[in-house]
């Protein structure tokens, strides 16, 4: 099986500064759902603080692309989730952006051309428009054979059972 990540953005209007996810999706139980989250994360050390602000996923999205291009997009999606999820930065700022590429071995002035030219705006829309037809609105979302979708953070048992499923289907 072949797996492939794509940029969208889930909350495109977000302005650049961000917003406190208690303000713009104030109906989630944020102390449940951050439970969960540790409790999930735990066995895989994935430390998950009490994120307060949402932010504007535009270049750090397209800072993804950059570093799928340069061959770096798993350390670099490492270093973002770290970021964001437990040191809890601003995966928006730009300043940001550019030290997480610095810190993956990645060029932090041709990154910085690329996001002042939206080298990767392009792709970023198309993905996203694609998303929205597809209904998919949260990350992360899994499609497995075109037709099969798992959509937040499940369980590994749940993805095991889903693949014992397609495997089992007819060819």
């Amino acid at each position: 099986m072949k797996d492939e990540w794509l940029p969208f953005e889930i909350h495109p209007e977000t302005p650049r500064e961000g917003v406190l996810l208690t303000e713009s999706l104030s109906h989630i139980n944020w102390p449940d759902l951050y439970a969960r989250l540790r409790k999930m994360g735990a066995p895989y050390e994935k430390i998950f603080a009490d994120v307060l602000v949402l932010p504007n996923s535009n270049a750090v999205l397209q800072a993804g692309e950059y570093a799928l291009e340069h061959g770096r997009f798993e350390k670099f999606n490492e270093a973002v989730f770290k970021a964001y999820f437990t040191d809890l930065q601003n995966i928006g700022a730009r300043s940001v952006i550019l030290e997480l590429a610095e810190e993956c071995s990645l060029d932090a002035e041709d990154l910085a051309r690329a996001l002042d030219e939206n080298r990767y705006g392009a792709r970023l829309r198309a993905v996203t428009k694609e998303a929205r037809s597809r209904s998919i609105n949260s990350a992360p979302t899994f499609i497995i054979d075109n037709k099969y979708v798992i959509t937040g953070m499940q369980s590994l048992g749940q993805f095991r059972q889903l693949f014992q499923n397609v495997q089992a289907e007819p060819r």
